[in-house]
């Protein structure tokens, strides 16, 4: 088992992604903000190439191909500034806003090749960055979902990057996965996510925890200023106080807050896929994003995708 404390303390420059895409790069930001401030490390913060809709009206993750004013790192792996956007519409990714906000670039993944070619990707960008730590941050602990919760509303993204973590893990990459603001999207309850964290704990893998500081909660709320995002937002208000029952999504999805959800637990990657990993296994061999949903339909789950193809009035394939 990692022990989260020593890699986050002992990291000089980590590689810190919001592994669901949307505003997940705001939760990565209380992994990030930090080892900024008080580890003297210069973290590197990024996310996935998928806006959530109203704000990409299109299904799916955008590819690189799609995808202007971007540097590409390796295959899949772009480093993002404040104009990359998406070729020929006006879609700004989160993280060209973080980018802004943040004065120097970000990085973002294209999921849409699979777990293994998103290791690779990440592996070369690790490299390139002279990142010596990876941490993925999943907002709300739908990562860790078995995939029969009711409220599952974003399993794939989760799935395709745990599944890359394993990899990158398994090859000796320094990796952690952290779950920030339980509860907050509206997804897994709070009483889910806590029975999962259960069992990755009873796993033996379980590396520690960090809660939100004054100064961080304040950089975040800086930052929500330009970054779009609903479920991190919560987690800061619980920082200042907020509980009880609140809804986002325009009133359409209620959530219970309280100061867990202010904290962002740690997880060693390869006992969290080993114990409750059942959505990454199923989709590890996968080589597209559609490949992995397909592979959860199997499980009778469905995704992000299909959500979306549905308000598009799109067919999903093999739904």
């Amino acid at each position: 088992m990692r022990d989260a404390e020593l890699l986050l303390r002992g990291s000089r420059r980590p590689l810190v992604i919001g592994m669901g895409g949307g505003g997940d790069v705001v939760g990565a930001l209380a992994t990030a903000e930090p080892a900024r401030l008080y580890d003297n490390a210069e973290p590197v913060l990024g996310g996935l190439s998928w806006e959530r809709r109203p704000y990409d009206p299109v299904p799916g993750p955008r590819t690189t191909s799609e995808i202007e004013g971007a540097e590409e790192l390796a295959p899949g792996v772009l480093l993002a500034g404040p104009e990359t956007g998406v070729r020929g519409r006006d879609v700004v990714f989160a993280e060209s806003r973080m980018a802004e906000f943040l004065a120097q670039p970000t990085v973002l993944v294209d999921p849409t090749a699979g777990p293994e070619s998103v290791a690779d990707g990440l592996a070369s960008a690790i490299a390139a960055l002279k990142c010596d730590l990876l941490v993925l941050v999943d907002v709300g602990g739908d990562v860790i979902a078995s995939g029969d919760e009711p409220g599952l509303r974003s399993p794939l993204c989760d799935a395709i990057m745990l599944a890359a973590g394993g990899r990158l893990s398994t090859s000796g990459q320094p990796v952690l996965l952290g779950v920030f603001g339980i509860g907050c999207d509206a997804e897994l309850t709070p009483d889910e996510v806590l029975a999962q964290l259960a069992v990755v704990a009873g796993a033996g893998g379980l590396c520690g925890g960090r809660g939100l500081t004054g100064a961080v909660a304040d950089r975040m709320e800086a930052a929500m200023e330009l970054v779009r995002t609903e479920a991190s937002a919560q987690a800061v208000r619980a920082f200042r106080g907020a509980s009880g029952l609140t809804t986002i999504r325009g009133g359409t999805r209620t959530l219970e807050l309280s100061a867990v959800a202010a904290l962002t637990f740690y997880l060693d990657v390869d006992i969290t896929i080993s114990a409750v990993g059942r959505l990454a296994k199923a989709v590890a061999q996968a080589g597209s994003l559609e490949d992995a949903n397909d592979a959860l339909h199997e499980l009778g789950v469905r995704t992000e995708l299909d959500y979306e193809r549905d308000a598009a009035g799109a067919v999903s394939p093999g739904a």
